[in-house]
Parts: C-alpha cells; sequence; structure tokens
C-alpha cells in the first residue's frame, strides 16, 4: 500500500489505525513485570515494585481462567484486573499520511477517528526474560521490604499467583502540560525545576547532618557517652581534650571522606545544571540553561547532544517522525533505540508558528519503560505512549534534530527518580563480631562494678582512717590556703557510684572503636586487589571485575548456596538459529554452499549480505524457491514473513555494497531475522507504519495495522498485517506451550501438524536448543472491525490499559494456523562446567533458575556438568495445591527425606558437616543439608539427587503451606533446577533458603529479570552482559564472564574470610590485654581508678601504636597461594566451617588474653618490687611492653611476609618508642625524662625479654601440638607450600575429605 491510498478499502470497514512504533525492546520485555499506571504507596515506597514481575507460570493461571477463549471470546474482567501491571502495546502516530484525500468526506463514517501508526517494541523471547524488573530494582532500590509486609502477602508475591490481589493504588490525579505555556503549566502546579541536586551537604548544614548520619552508629554513641562523663569533674579520669581525641579523630576522618566525596557531587551538579539547550522562546529557538527549563517548554535537541529533561517528541528530522536515542547513561545498553513523534504533531512547523496543545500525563514515577499519558493538539485528542518520550541523560543519535516537550523535569525525571542506591547488606561476620562486643561488654560491666563495689567496701573498711591514709584523704595537708580543708567528698555511695563510671572510662577501649575504621580500610584494600586481578578480566568486553559494596568482602568466603540465572550467565547469550520445524517437517542440515552452481540455483541472486553469515538448509531453501501453489510452501513463505515481521529489530545498512547488520535488543529476535535474511526473506526497512521485505530479490511493502507486545502472562507477541492485496493477518510468535493452547484443533490435519511440531520441539529443547512457536491467521473484515474498535478503546485509555490491550489480543490470538518452530542455540560460556565442578567440590551447591522450558533447562544442565548422567532426577509439575503436595510428599517418602526442623534450634547445613563425617563421598560432605545420620543409609541405597522443578508447580509451593516440604527435599538433593520461573519467583526460591538456614546464599544473574534474586541473597553477583546493565547495577560485585566465580569464592573469597576474622578477634585480643593490664593495676591502688600510663600514651595505643600492623595484615596477608586455593576447592570449606571466627575461639583468645595481661602487669611489678621507680616509670614500662607485646603476637600468626608486612610490625613499635620520647622530653608531663632513665638500665630490656616469652609460651605450645597432632586443611596445605613449590604432597581431588 502506498502513501495516499485509503486504509481500508472496503466500504463497510472502518478504518484501522495505524499505530506508531516503539523500538524500545527494554521497553517490552520491561513491561511484560511492569506496566502500571502508579505505583503503590507503600512502606518506603518499595511495595510497588514487588508486584511488578509476575510468575512467568501466569499463562498457566491465565489458562485456567479461561482467558484465551474461541473466535469472538474474551476473557473476563474479572479474570484480568487483577494483572494490569503487565505489558501494553505502545502507539505513536508518525509524519506519513496513510490517507487519501477523499477521506475527509468519510470521516462521520468511521467512529475511529485519525490513523494512528503501530507502536513497535520488542519482544524479549531471550529467556523468555518474562519482563525486565521495575525501574524500582534497575536503580537498586529495595525490592523486597520483607518488614513491612505481612507473611501471606509476602508469600503471594514471591510465588507470582497474583489473582485476586490489586497491587496498585487507584490513579492519582493526572498532571496537564500546557505546550509552549509554561507559566500557566507551572502556576497552577508548582512543577519543579530543571536544576538537579545529588549531593547531600551544603556549606551550612554539612556539620550537623554528618554528624546526625555517623551517630547511628551505636559505638559512636557509646564513646560519645564516655567523653561527656569524663568532662565531669569528679569523673575526669583523663584530660577533658585527651578524652576527646579517639572519638574526634574517627568523626574526623569520616567527615573529610564524606565531604570529598559530596565536593564531588556540587561540582559534577553544577556541569550538569548549567549546559544549554535550545528553548522555543516566542517564534525562535534560544539557548537555555538546562537548569531554567521548565516543564511545558518546547526544546531542540540536535545530533549527539544529551537530553536535558523527559520530554514527550513533537517532531523530528525524519520525515516519518522517528528518531534514534542511546539510553547507555539510563540502563547501561548500547544500542539504539527508536522513539516517534505523533503523526498529529510531527508535521507542524514550529518555528514562526503558535503552537498549543496540552499533554494530560501520569504522575512521576521510576519506571523507565513505561509513559502513559494522552495529548490534544489542534483540537485533536490521541494517545502517548512510551515510544514517544525521550528521558533526560539519553542521546540522539543518527537523527539530525528533535523538538519536544518538557513533561518532567530536575529531581521528577524518571532518571534521577532511579539514581537510589543498592539496598545495603551487612556481613554475617560483622553480626558474629556484635555478638561477641556484647560479652566484652559484659566483661566491661562486670570489671566496673568490682571496681566499684571495691571501691565502696575499701571506703567502709578504711572510713575512721581517711584522714592519714596515702590513698585517700579527706582533708588537705599542705601549706598554704587550703591547708586542712576537705575535698568534694561525696558520701561512700556517690563515692561507689562516681567509681564505677570512672572506671567505665578508664576501660573504654574494651569495646574497640577503632575497628571499625580498620575493617572499612581493610576492605577497601580488599577491593582494591580483586578490581585488579588480573584473571577476572574479561578481555570480550574488555571489562574489569567492579567491587560496588565494601561490607561483605568476607561474605564471599562463606557461601554455600549459589543460584544462577541460566541464559547470559551460564551462556553467552548470543544466539545462533540452528534448526527449524516448518509445517510438521524438521529442516536442520545446515551447509555452507560452497559448490557455485548449488548456491546459483538455490540461492539465486543475493542482494544483501548479512554482518554475520547463517549456515542454510538446502532442502528448506529448494522449498523456499518453489511456486506458491501448494500449502507446505504457502506455510513455509509465511513461517519467515512472521520471523520478518514479528520483532522489532531495525535493519542498518552499512556501506553501498549492500551489507546489512541488525540492531534488537533481543539477541533471539536478531537471530531469527539474519536467519531469514540467510533464506531470501531479508528485512530492508521498518518505519512507523510500514516494514519492507526482500523476498528473493522482490521487495514486498507490508503494512503494520497493529502491535501486541510480549508479555509473560501471554508469552507471545503478535502484529497484525495488510499486505499489497489488501489481506490482511495476524503473524504470532511465541513460546510453544503458549502457541499450542491457541492453534486450530479439532481437525485432523492440525492436529497431526501440531503433533509432529511438539516432536520436533520435544526434539530441539533435549538437545539444549531454545524454541519458539510460529502460526498465523487470516483475518476477516469483521474480525477487523471488531479488533479495530477494541484496540482503539483500550490504546486511548489512561487506566487499566495494559489489561484492556491484553483483552483485546485475545480476539485474534485465536484459532491459528500452525507454521512451525524455530530452535536457537546459546552457546555455553567458557569455563562454566569447570567453575561448576570445583564449585561442588568446594562444598557450594549450585541451583539453576530460569524461565527456559524444562527440557531445554535439563539438557542445558547435562552439558555444563551441573547434572550428571548416573543422578536419579525427582521431577515435580504440579498443576494444583494436592497434586504438588501429592508429588512432594511421595519423593520425600521415596528417598527417605527427612525434615531437619525435627529438632527445635534454627536448622543450619553447619551442623552436619563435622569433619568427623568421613562415611560420606568426599564431594558430599560439605554440600549435604541433614543430618548425617539420616543421609549415610540414604547414599549407599541412592545416587545422586537432582531435583527439577517448573515455575507453575512453585505458584502452589510458595504461597501455600508447601514450603517446608519443598525445602527439605531440594535441601536433600545435590543439584536444584527450577525452570519457567519468573523473577519474583526466583526471589522466593532464594528467601527459601536464606530464611531457613543461617548459610549463606549467593545470587548471579545478568538481565534485570535477575535484579530481584541478586537483591534478596545474601551476595548478589551481577553479569555484564548482553540484558544491559540492569543486574549490575543492583548488585554487589560485577564481572564479565561466570568463570571467574571460581576465583572470587576459591581465592578471594578465601582471603578476605580469613583476613577479616583474624582481625576482629586480634582487635579483641588488642584492646582486651591493654584494659586487663590496667584493671589489674587499679586492684592493686584501693579501686581508685588512677592510671600509672600517660593520657596521651592510652588515647594513641589504639589510634597510633598498634593499629597500622592490623591494617596491613588485613590487606595482604594469605594464607595459602592462589594455585592452591584453586587447585584444591575443598580448602574452601573452613569458611563452612567458620575454622577462622566463631565462639569457640573468641573463648579461647579471651583466655590467653587473660594470662597475657597477668604477665604483662605482675613481672615487671616483681621485677621491680624492690627498687625506687616511681609509679610513671613502671607505667612507661607497660606502655612499651604492651605494645611489643601485641605486635609479636600478631608476628606469630602472619603466614605470608612481604615489605610491607615487616615495616608496619617493626615500624609500629619504633613509631611507639618516638612517641614515647617525645612525650617524655615535655616538662609539664609527670613522667617527664623517664625513658631516658629506665633504657640506661639493663633491667629494663630483660624484663620486656622475659614479659614476651613468659606471655606467648603458652600460646606458642598450643599452636605447635595442634599443628602436630590436629592440623586443619589449611596447615597442611600449607606446610605441602613450604616443603615444594607445588604441594604435591597433598591428596588427590578424590582421595580426601576436608
Amino acid at each position: 500500500m502506498t502513501r495516499g491510498q485509503r486504509f481500508i478499502s472496503s466500504p463497510d470497514s472502518s478504518p484501522s489505525s495505524l499505530l506508531s512504533r516503539s523500538s524500545s525492546a527494554a521497553s517490552i520485555s520491561f513491561l511484560a513485570s511492569q506496566s502500571f499506571e502508579k505505583p503503590a504507596r507503600a512502606a518506603g515506597g518499595s511495595v510497588g515494585c514487588l508486584s511488578l514481575d509476575v510468575s512467568t507460570e501466569s499463562s498457566a493461571l491465565v489458562d485456567r481462567g479461561n482467558l484465551i477463549k474461541g473466535e469472538g471470546d474474551t476473557a473476563s474482567p474479572g479474570t484480568l484486573s487483577p494483572e494490569k501491571h503487565f505489558i501494553r502495546p505502545r502507539y505513536l502516530p508518525a509524519k506519513q499520511q496513510f490517507f487519501s484525500v477523499d477521506l475527509q468526506h468519510n470521516e462521520q463514517k468511521y467512529p475511529l477517528g485519525h490513523p494512528k501508526r503501530v507502536a513497535w517494541g520488542s519482544m524479549d523471547i531471550s529467556n523468555a526474560n518474562y519482563g525486565n524488573l521495575a525501574a524500582f530494582e534497575i536503580s537498586g532500590a529495595p525490592s523486597y521490604p520483607q518488614n513491612s509486609l505481612g507473611k501471606a502477602e509476602w508469600s503471594r508475591r514471591k510465588s507470582g499467583n497474583l489473582e485476586g490481589h490489586h497491587l496498585f493504588q487507584e490513579e492519582e490525579d493526572p498532571r496537564s502540560i500546557y505546550i509552549n505555556d509554561p507559566n500557566r503549566t507551572n502556576e497552577k502546579y508548582e512543577f519543579t525545576g530543571n536544576e538537579i541536586t545529588t549531593s547531600r551537604y551544603t556549606v551550612i548544614t554539612f556539620l550537623p547532618k554528618n554528624l546526625f548520619i555517623q551517630f547511628h552508629r551505636l559505638a559512636y554513641l557509646y564513646f560519645l557517652a564516655i567523653a561527656a562523663l569524663n568532662q565531669l569533674p569528679p569523673l575526669a579520669v583523663f584530660g577533658r581534650t585527651v578524652s576527646l581525641f579517639p572519638l574526634l579523630f574517627v568523626l574526623a576522618v569520616t567527615a573529610v571522606k564524606d565531604g570529598y566525596e559530596d565536593w564531588r557531587r556540587h561540582r559534577s551538579d553544577r556541569k550538569e545544571n548549567n549546559r544549554e539547550a535550545l528553548v522555543l522562546q516566542g517564534t525562535r529557538f534560544h539557548l537555555k540553561k538546562w537548569k531554567d527549563i521548565q516543564a511545558g517548554e518546547v526544546v531542540k535537541i540536535c545530533a549527539d547532544e544529551t537530553i536535558p529533561c523527559d520530554m514527550v517528541l513533537l517532531s523530528t528530522s525524519d520525515p516519518s517522525g522517528l528518531a534514534y536515542i542511546q539510553t547507555m547513561n539510563l540502563d547501561g545498553e548500547s544500542n539504539l533505540k527508536t522513539r516517534y513523534a505523533r503523526q498529529e504533531t510531527a508535521s507542524h512547523y514550529f518555528e514562526c508558528h503558535a503552537v498549543f496543545g496540552v499533554i494530560t500525563c501520569e504522575q512521576p514515577n521510576r519506571n523507565i519503560y513505561e509513559f502513559t499519558a494522552n495529548m490534544e493538539f489542534n483540537g485533536v485528542k490521541f494517545p502517548l505512549s512510551q515510544s514517544n518520550i525521550v528521558l533526560r541523560g539519553c542521546q540522539l543519535k543518527n537523527t539530525e534534530w528533535i523538538i519536544g516537550a518538557v513533561v518532567y523535569t530536575g529531581q521528577e525525571t524518571k532518571a534521577m527518580l532511579n539514581s537510589a542506591s543498592s539496598p545495603s547488606k551487612r556481613s554475617k561476620l560483622e553480626s558474629y563480631m556484635n555478638r561477641e562486643t556484647l560479652w566484652l561488654s559484659i566483661f566491661l560491666f562486670i570489671m566496673c562494678m568490682v571496681v566499684g563495689l571495691g571501691m565502696g567496701l575499701w571506703l567502709v573498711h578504711h572510713h575512721d582512717h581517711l584522714d592519714t591514709l596515702p590513698y585517700y584523704r579527706k582533708r588537705y595537708f599542705t601549706h598554704g590556703n587550703d591547708n586542712l580543708k576537705t575535698y568534694k567528698y561525696y558520701g561512700i555511695p556517690m563515692e561507689t557510684f562516681f567509681s564505677f563510671l570512672s572506671s567505665i572510662i578508664v576501660f573504654q577501649i574494651m569495646i574497640p572503636i577503632s575497628l571499625y575504621i580498620t575493617m572499612e580500610l581493610v576492605r577497601i584494600g580488599q577491593s582494591y586487589f580483586m578490581i585488579g586481578d588480573k584473571y577476572m578480566y574479561d578481555s570480550s568486553s574488555g571489562s574489569r571485575f567492579q567491587c560496588r559494596s565494601l561490607n561483605i568482602n568476607e561474605d564471599l568466603g562463606q557461601i554455600r548456596y549459589v543460584f544462577s540465572d541460566k541464559t547470559g550467565t551460564l551462556t553467552e547469550n548470543k544466539m545462533e538459529f540452528r534448526k527449524a520445524c516448518v509445517y510438521g517437517k524438521d529442516y536442520g542440515d545446515a551447509v555452507d554452499l560452497e559448490d557455485s552452481l548449488l548456491k546459483s540455483n538455490v540461492l539465486g541472486t543475493k542482494k544483501y549480505k548479512l554482518k554475520s553469515e547463517v549456515a542454510v538448509d538446502t532442502e528448506l531453501m529448494k522449498l523456499l524457491h518453489r511456486d506458491l501453489t501448494d500449502e507446505e510452501r504457502m506455510a513455509a513463505h509465511e513461517f519467515f514473513l512472521t520471523l520478518v515481521a514479528c520483532n522489532t529489530v531495525i535493519p542498518i545498512s552499512l556501506d553501498d555494497n549492500g551489507s546489512i547488520d541488525y540492531q534488537g535488543e533481543s539477541p533471539d529476535e536478531q537471530a531469527l531475522v539474519a536467519a531469514a535474511s540467510a533464506y531470501g526473506y531479508t528485512l530492508c526497512e521498518r518505519t512507523s507504519g510500514h516494514i519492507v521485505i526482500d523476498v528473493n530479490g522482490e521487495k514486498l511493502r507490508l503494512d503494520v495495522l497493529g502491535l501486541h507486545e510480549f508479555d509473560s502472562v501471554r508469552k507471545r507477541m503478535s502484529v497484525v498485517i495488510r499486505f499489497p492485496n489488501n489481506s490482511v493477518k495476524v503473524l504470532v510468535k511465541g513460546a510453544d506451550t503458549s502457541m499450542l493452547s491457541i492453534i486450530v484443533k479439532d481437525t485432523g490435519k492440525a492436529d497431526g501438524l501440531a503433533c509432529e511440531t511438539q516432536k520436533q520441539l520435544n526434539k530441539y529443547s533435549s538437545e539444549g536448543l531454545r524454541t519458539l512457536g510460529v502460526a498465523a491467521k487470516d483475518l476477516t473484515a469483521a474480525e477487523l472491525e471488531q479488533w479495530q474498535v477494541r484496540f482503539e478503546d483500550a490504546s486511548t485509555s489512561l487506566t487499566d490499559r495494559t489489561s484492556k490491550l491484553r483483552q483485546t489480543a485475545t480476539l485474534i490470538e485465536c484459532d491459528l494456523k500452525l507454521l512451525g518452530a524455530t530452535a536457537i542455540e546459546d552457546k555455553l560460556q567458557e569455563g562454566v562446567p569447570e567453575t561448576i565442578e570445583s564449585l561442588r567440590q568446594a562444598g557450594i551447591k549450585v541451583w539453576v533458575l530460569t524461565g527456559d522450558k524444562q527440557e531445554t533447562a535439563i539438557s542445558i544442565g547435562l552439558s555444563c556438568k551441573l547434572l550428571t548422567s548416573d543422578m536419579e532426577v525427582i521431577v515435580i509439575n504440579g498443576n494444583s495445591e494436592t497434586n504438588c503436595r501429592k508429588l512432594l510428599l511421595d519423593s520425600k517418602a521415596k528417598y527417605g527425606v527427612k525434615s531437619p526442623y525435627a529438632s527445635s534450634e534454627n536448622w543450619s547445613s553447619k551442623n552436619i558437616t563435622e569433619k568427623k563425617d568421613c562415611e560420606l563421598p568426599d564431594y558430599l560432605k560439605s554440600t549435604k543439608t541433614l543430618s548425617s545420620e539420616s543421609r549415610k543409609g540414604e547414599c549407599e541405597i541412592h545416587g545422586s539427587l537432582a531435583l527439577v522443578i517448573d515455575g507453575n508447580s512453585l505458584v502452589y509451593i510458595l504461597e501455600k503451606d508447601l514450603e517446608s516440604e519443598l525445602f527439605d527435599l531440594a535441601t536433600f538433593c545435590d543439584v536444584v533446577l527450577c525452570c519457567r520461573v519468573a523473577p519474583l519467583q526466583k526471589a522466593g526460591i532464594v528467601d527459601l533458603i536464606k530464611s531457613r538456614t543461617d548459610d549463606m546464599t549467593l545470587a548471579i544473574g545478568d538481565g534485570a529479570n535477575d535484579v530481584s534474586m541478586i537483591q534478596m541473597a545474601d551476595v548478589g553477583v551481577g553479569i555484564c552482559g548482553q540484558e544491559g546493565r540492569q543486574a549490575v547495577m543492583a548488585s554487589d560485585f560485577a564481572m564479565g564472564q561466570f568463570r571467574f566465580l571460581k576465583r572470587l569464592l576459591l581465592v578471594h573469597g578465601h582471603w578476605n574470610y580469613q583476613r577479616i576474622a583474624y582481625l576482629v578477634l586480634y582487635n579483641f585480643y588488642r584492646n582486651a590485654v591493654f584494659v586487663l593490664m590496667l584493671f589489674w593495676y587499679i586492684l592493686c591502688t584501693a579501686f581508685s581508678t588512677t592510671s600509672a600510663l600517660t593520657d596521651w600514651s592510652s588515647v594513641f595505643y589504639s589510634v597510633i601504636y598498634t593499629s597500622l600492623p592490623t591494617v596491613v595484615v588485613g590487606m595482604l596477608d594469605k594464607d595459602l597461594s592462589h594455585r592452591t586455593l584453586l587447585e584444591y576447592p575443598k580448602l574452601y570449606g573452613a569458611g563452612h566451617r567458620h575454622e577462622a571466627y566463631n565462639l569457640h575461639l573468641f573463648w579461647l583468645t579471651m583466655l590467653d588474653t587473660l594470662w597475657q595481661s597477668l604477665v604483662l602487669f605482675y613481672v615487671p611489678l616483681i621485677t621491680y618490687s624492690e627498687s625506687t621507680v616511681d609509679i610513671w616509670s613502671l607505667g612507661s614500662l607497660w606502655t612499651i611492653a604492651v605494645v611489643i607485646l601485641v605486635n609479636m603476637h600478631l608476628a606469630m600468626d602472619i603466614q605470608r611476609w612481604v615489605s610491607m608486612t615487616h615495616m608496619a610490625v617493626w615500624g609500629s613499635i619504633v613509631i611507639t618508642y618516638g612517641c614515647m620520647v617525645v612525650l617524655d622530653s615535655i616538662p609539664v608531663f609527670p613522667n617527664y625524662w623517664t625513658i631516658y632513665h629506665l633504657a640506661a638500665s639493663p633491667t629494663y630490656w630483660l624484663t620486656i625479654v622475659l614479659i614476651i616469652v613468659i606471655a606467648l609460651l603458652p600460646r606458642f605450645l598450643v599452636k605447635i601440638v595442634c599443628q602436630t597432632f590436629w592440623p586443619s586443611d589449611i596447615q597442611i596445605a600449607r606446610e605441602a607450600e613450604i616443603l615444594s613449590k607445588r604441594p604435591t604432597g597433598l591428596p588427590k581431588k578424590d582421595e580426601r575429605s576436608s
């Protein structure tokens, strides 16, 4: 059909709406999960996000609700209304006019009004993505605020069964934007300006706001209270200034860091706000700063410029109203996306002409993949969709200019609403640390009580002699005015209380304030080394490892469960067309057609050259070159027309030689269009209302009348096409299960064709290929008219647009003629099988959660060695709650699964991984999650078990009371494979383990549909893949390939865990030994809370004297080399068994601390008992002795000495001596010149040596005995490394358990 022709040739039919197209592939895949008018206003604004991704099995819900009816039937509103958050079609007009001149005489005849172009979206069939996740999740805002949801509501949401639940509140009042009238627009609604602010502070608010944020840490409040107590005269143990130094130091360091970061934000904001854009002022465009742009103004953007605000497209340099944008800054995707200006505005000349119009749009929200609005322009009202809006931060590409009306500005733009950071996660080891801190607080309280009560008893016992005793007198005995005056004596009860408070001040560092700063510094250093690891650099994509969270580095060393996506994570997400089933016949014998005669006979003359060649099947090529007479040839013709037309791929000409490349957001679509081109059906042009296909050298123009985008309810995509002969067809492709349910049945031929196609689909799936069904149908004039009326009504609705469009699609997506099916290969990434095998040997369970069909997932599981041939596979495919319950209980009974809830305590797999459990096979020992008694017998009867469960079953299991049954069975199995699961179901599976065990979970994925489980897991890892950067933006760590996970966990995870665990224990020891030394001294001085150490020595002890070695060792120490850790994955089990940090080690450390503090105090006291040295000299000796002691203690445990380690450990002792020399050289201090007198005495040096030897001797002997008679795996491996460059002395992988 050419321009100017009648749109509807039949006099009794109404004109169809040519809708505009929305090429944003992300919009479709995303909208499959989230097409809503308004997000729910719930706790934290994030509950709405929970509802955005619905079970991929919701198509099963639709089928159960009889959504898909016969011809002419539609689903009941009650069936569809709860699911209005799913996808919608997009339609937008373009400049091209499709009506003849005489159409104006027939306007009254046709109720549909003005024609619109089709809304091109992108069907996300990669991994049946079921919609990419909500913009809430893309921004990193928390997706699962479980604390704000009831258990039943959370169960419903994570199961994906949203039937009967209204997840969104009623539509808020829409906003009105008056085009080119910003005063009227902003006077009525007071919209925000376009100035953006990403900084947290101003000069005035920095100090109070920063302090308020810092004091959210309870430890800081504790030390603030201590400093405040020390300011009271009766409690002034230290100098008032000195007591504030540690807290002020920590606050200052953090404030400087925060201030520098905020200064950079201010600088970036100024640069952004002062950029300029062309704004229509009067009748001409003039430059205006971004920060001064207002809602309602008309803005012109030229090629390669950045969009300053969210704008509705009014006109473009392309005659059809098309524009190309790049959304790299918004969602990380580099491919171009198409946007369209409406036909009603595209032809308007905005300069020198008045502009009048009103845009009625939804309130600002975070959903970057949806926009719902209407526009009234020159008296005509028409709908707007996501394809009509360009967002702030995007760049204009391959388009000379665009003109748009501003609708959202500044902080209300979708880009700014999505600027929230990822939810913060806390390390598991840090939670254990808080438990031990509580114990230290109890010790501190007991010591202070001893001192306070001791003081009270001492005062009672010496009540009659207080005036004469040397330690405490009630009166002054001195010359001058104060002679015989009384002290401020408050009485025994108050003096006892004051003594208690004073002792808290003296013992304050029992709670190590420096530990928080030390841990942050160490984690930064660890992240630096992980980022710089050359073995985790992906050369193919040029991506380095990223640490996006610094709080959970050590959790990488304790992972027990890995939840992995399949497509793009285990596979490359680079699709290659392999096979096709056309009219029930399999075609898959691909050849390269080298023979020139065969080329000329089969291919004929081929104008277009693909960027990447596709091998073809000769038989299928011959079929396509037969005359269009027989039914098989027609089916093949329509089959390839569907592959070319039913997508959102954009053809791009590379040169004048006919080379062509296809850009699209779905790798599946690109592969299908490239395959069609290889068989002679080349997509060479796509505009807002038509496509042009080169069919074996002949151009075929097809007009697009409408498009129903892919969504996770229907699981298919359809396009309505008008052919040059005015015949109209609907072309459909989608998931095979969805397609087979809507084809024509009850005829022998159709049933036979469906049966043959189903056989081929099963065959393709068993080979690990991704499958799609293809079907078509001729539309009659009555069917077309009925669909157009419903389509027009649904497309202009501002409420329930999605559900109305989905109901409209059922009018034409029924009684289809099955054409065939496609099979696409998604190859495994390099190193995936080896990585999975190593993780399993390390005691880590790998669960795969995918949207692919069951057969495909099982085939991929076999190829990646997740499944093995000797495994027994348990399949759970239930279609009701009763059925699922029966399958679960039968499987549990068959394999003797016992519930771990038999014990009253919270179950954890750590209880069954004891080293003595040697009867189990090695690789099962650290992965089994049931009691060893119940598992031992079953291991002898049955081999390894694998559980395969589909998303439809999870709908019932996760919502009902079957979670515990699934948990028992799943944790009993070695492998779990979940198929056809939706994003929320993925998160539900992660929560199933996370909420019932203490085991650490890790989720890894590459797409936006993986964001929910990435944020739910303890550790989230994003893959920089083909599906954008949503997963990376929501993750804690990001990398280029799945195989890097092996090194991340087994090497860096092990190192980080060992380092941080030792760091925490050492800091507890370092501070406790110092405090206990002061405690023994106070007991010997009538509980008077006096100190033999200077105030500055007490303060510098944690901050300067002993802090540097802990940081350096925490960053650089390595117990084993990376080669050993990779060669023997079982060494990772040390983290599972909490070998480096546990309550037993804590108590042993405290016992050792008690001994060392006694030695530290009494050896100098006994040595100098007969001498005349004063108390300050002893204090100086204790100070240097404790510093040397804790450093020697650290040196005994260092495994890898490097130059930096030597400098830190021995340098800290030198620094301590230097500080003491400086402090002892100040005449006003009471310890003036003491170090010089002591150092000249040999007794001084011998005492220090004696302290070190006696204090560390028990520890040294215990280490020798343990390593000799009860060595750990790590100690054995370390000794082997010392004896040889390679640990050849280690047993083989299958000879020794961890």
